[in-house]
């Protein structure tokens, strides 16, 4: 397979797992499965989102390894080091962010067993939410661009993330919005998306 059809292929993998994400994530596939399962759908909706979407993404990954295409470059020594320093504190935040929240809630395992009030989503405004209102997606972006090797597929696969999480995140914030009102929408006002800018946090 040559270079542009193995980025190309990439692409169209994301794609199409991006749109099943997404579908999964909304509204209407939620109410679809209460109005034909119930209350346990909205219980383990979150453990089987979560599933899915890890599942999914391994046919993703294996595409673009069975089609690198061509190296674009290599980050050399001491750079690297650098590099993969700055990965780790990405991952750091991540592990943080996802503690903060909850790891049990992000996993989807409290609501799978906790009672209904205690599954109740809170608006997350401290720790890394007070900088950015997506920490697990600006981490996750520093994390996949600072990858020290970056090949043709590689860098449509980054692409294809990027545009996803910027794309998925407005859906997501008005999702939030509909689920939060007045002050979610006072906190999209004080914090930015995923640029940190020291003059404005919540």
């Amino acid at each position: 397979m040559n270079v542009l059809a193995g980025a190309l292929l990439t692409l169209l993998a994301v794609a199409l797992w991006g749109v099943l994400h997404s579908l999964l994530a909304g509204p209407r596939a939620k109410r679809w499965l209460h109005q034909h399962i119930g209350s346990p759908a909205d219980r383990g909706y979150r453990l089987i989102y979560n599933a899915i979407a890890v599942v999914t993404l391994l046919p993703v990954l294996a595409v673009t390894a069975s089609n690198p295409g061509l190296t674009l470059y290599q980050i050399p020594a001491p750079w690297v080091y650098l590099t993969t320093a700055i990965q780790i504190l990405a991952i750091v935040a991540i592990v943080l962010t996802v503690l903060k929240t909850g790891a049990s809630s992000f996993l989807g395992v409290r609501q799978l067993f906790g009672s209904q009030g205690s599954t109740a989503a809170r608006l997350q405004v401290s720790g890394f939410y007070r900088w950015i209102r997506h920490p697990l997606y600006a981490a996750g972006l520093i994390f996949i661009w600072l990858s020290p090797v970056m090949t043709t597929s590689t860098l449509a696969l980054y692409l294809g993330f990027t545009l996803y999480i910027v794309i998925g995140s407005q859906f997501e914030e008005r999702q939030l919005a509909d689920e939060f009102g007045e002050p979610y929408l006072e906190y999209r006002q004080k914090v930015p998306a995923l640029i940190p800018q020291p003059w404005r946090r919540y």
